[in-house]
């Protein structure tokens, strides 16, 4: 298979690292894949054979192992116009789609329910009907991407498998292991009534990241190197196998690039970009054997995989270190193209952790000492040497959240208060804190409203808070306004998943899902409510309760707990897993309601 660039000369060294799952093998159908090679460093080699891969997965699994104190830590994007104003996906990066349970086109809705993908008209409300629906069985966490025409959607599904021996002596089986097989399938939606397989590719692994650049949807699979043999004795390496359509192709070991690093851990980083316009274009790729991504960042330009390093997981008496290491990996269309290689102290909490601005990359990080934990934010060039950083402030907390816009960074740590910081990167070489606020709670996510005032989502005594931070003098930031969620104890998808929450300036908007609970009896929790909290949102107001909305009617209901929440125009849409409610955006009047069968 002859390959697009050169393997040899790039900068790019893997460590493997964390967490122990072992998963696998199943059966792929598939076509012709050209995979990518990339220019490599002397550090990074690639195996000759398939016996010299499990060998070096054999001497280096057992060398980790064999250390002292082993311990695992916690650890325009549619390309459809529509003459409607909707809201899209909340995502980091201008320009790079996220993959989400719901997508809008201003016209018609895309709502992933369960094993389910329907198709609704949406817009007008009184015409709101559902056109069509996809039936995906037996497949699990499922997202979806929408391009013109096409709709891409992500998933998985398992295999359940017992060694031979198990099934022989099924009455005293060993053990039990499962396989996954991570997909993108790719849907001509052009007749929305009629939706259209046009193809399908698929990896024996997991997804930790995905992005939409353009026509190129970029999936980043992991999956362990190793599964237990059949004789429950020994391991067989479990190799890359990529397939589109009806032809499986297994990567070869010549094709995977490693370093000499032990671990007791190893996986394989698979990299594919697929262009959902072009059926005929064939998905590339690139494989590594690396740790498994924790965390992706992904500008217009390049992903940034993160991985903990394999001291993480190797503690010995007289040292401990805490370390992540950092991928760049360039995109161009197709081509997939590994640059460079770094690292840094501590752990990333999640992908606002990560930036790339004006030619720099910019990550903080948290790491724990023998005092507790201390943090710290470093400024990167484009080849990840650090030039700039900031290390051990906010000691004895934690980051919390974490927000980059322009050459600020806005930070929050949490202990028993929490302390905003207002960090300036105008000087990459040189990031300083200007200033930081200290008030009861903590801020999970921050969701900038402009370039003076920053929205964040916490808690503060077991409720929900909203908070408005004003850094027009930045050296003072204060809280400007707040809301907390009334109920003795309350919670929103906001704090672990930014898509759930809709903020529009222009309309003074902001709507995010929350759960109440109420004290019953002075020790009994009951799931009393649970649906949209709706604000009008203004400098001079702050939070102003608009009013909620709820799909629940006889008791709580998981499947009519609302998720998403979005606009088209004047029409505000709630979704569960089981209805769409259509309201209207002045007064929440409700419009119209359609149940997802």
């Amino acid at each position: 298979m002859e390959r697009e660039i050169n393997r040899k000369a790039l900068t790019y060294s893997v460590v493997a690292v964390l967490l122990a799952v072992l998963l696998a093998t199943a059966t792929y159908y598939g076509m012709d894949i050209q995979p990518i090679f990339q220019p490599v460093s002397p550090q990074l080699k690639t195996f000759s054979s398939y016996y010299e891969l499990k060998n070096f997965l054999r001497m280096n699994m057992g060398e980790a192992r064999r250390s002292e104190g082993f311990y695992a830590l916690d650890t325009l994007v549619n390309g459809y116009k529509s003459t409607a104003e909707y809201s899209t996906t909340n995502i980091q990066v201008a320009g790079v789609d996220e993959s989400d349970i719901v997508k809008s086109d201003g016209e018609y809705l895309y709502v992933v329910s369960s094993s389910n993908i329907f198709i609704l008209k949406a817009y007008p409300p009184e015409q709101a009907e559902i056109l069509s629906k996809i039936n995906l069985n037996e497949t699990y966490s499922l997202e979806i991407y929408l391009n013109g025409d096409r709709l891409a959607v992500l998933g998985y599904h398992y295999q359940y498998y017992y060694p031979l021996p198990a099934i022989l002596e099924y009455i005293n089986m060993p053990y039990l292991y499962t396989t996954e097989e991570a997909f993108i399938k790719v849907y001509d939606i052009s007749d929305r009534e009629n939706p259209v397989l046009r193809r399908t590719v698929s990896l024996n692994g997991t997804i930790s990241g995905s992005r939409m650049i353009g026509n190129y949807v970029y999936i980043v699979f992991n999956q362990p190197a190793t599964l237990p043999s059949n004789n429950g004795t020994d391991f067989e390496v479990n190799l890359p196998k990529i397939a589109t359509n009806y032809t499986i192709e297994e990567v070869q070991p010549s094709e995977i690039s490693y370093v000499a690093v032990p671990n007791p851990f190893y996986y394989f980083t698979t990299i594919i970009a697929v262009n959902v316009q072009d059926d005929a274009q064939e998905p590339t790729f690139e494989s590594i054997l690396t740790g498994v991504a924790s965390n992706i960042y992904v500008s217009l330009n390049n992903i940034y995989l993160v991985i903990p390093n394999t001291n993480w997981l190797i503690f010995r008496a007289d040292e401990a270190n805490e370390e992540t290491l950092i991928y760049k990996i360039r995109l161009d269309e197709e081509k997939i193209v590994f640059e460079a290689e770094g690292s840094v102290s501590g752990y990333v909490l999640n992908q606002f952790s990560m930036d790339e601005y004006n030619g720099f990359f910019r990550i903080a990080t948290t790491k724990w000492t023998s005092i507790g934990p201390e943090n710290n934010l470093y400024v990167l060039d484009m080849n990840l040497n650090i030039i700039g950083n900031l290390e051990g402030f906010a000691p004895e907390e934690r980051i919390y959240s974490a927000r980059f816009i322009a050459d600020r960074c806005y930070l929050v740590t949490f202990r028993q208060v929490d302390p905003f910081f207002v960090i300036d990167l105008s000087d990459p070489i040189e990031p300083e804190v200007l200033g930081f606020l200290k008030i009861p709670g903590y801020s999970s996510y921050l969701h900038p409203y402009d370039e003076d005032h920053i929205i964040g989502v916490g808690m503060e005594e077991s409720k929900v808070k909203l908070s408005l931070f004003d850094v027009t003098n930045v050296t003072s930031p204060i809280e400007k306004a707040k809301f907390t969620i009334p109920g003795d104890w309350s919670n929103t998808q906001v704090l672990y998943d930014h898509k759930a929450f809709l903020f529009e300036k222009s309309k003074q908007f902001l709507a995010f899902p929350v759960s109440i609970w109420f004290n019953v009896n002075g020790y009994v929790y009951n799931d009393n409510w649970q649906g949209a909290y709706v604000f009008d949102l203004s400098l001079e107001q702050g939070f102003e309760l608009k009013g909620n909305i709820t799909h629940q009617s006889n008791g709580y209901e998981y499947n009519l707990e609302v998720s998403r929440i979005l606009y088209i125009d004047d029409v505000l849409y709630t979704v569960s897993g089981g209805k769409i409610k259509m309201n209207n955006l002045e007064d929440l009047s409700l419009i119209k309601d359609i149940e997802l069968l």
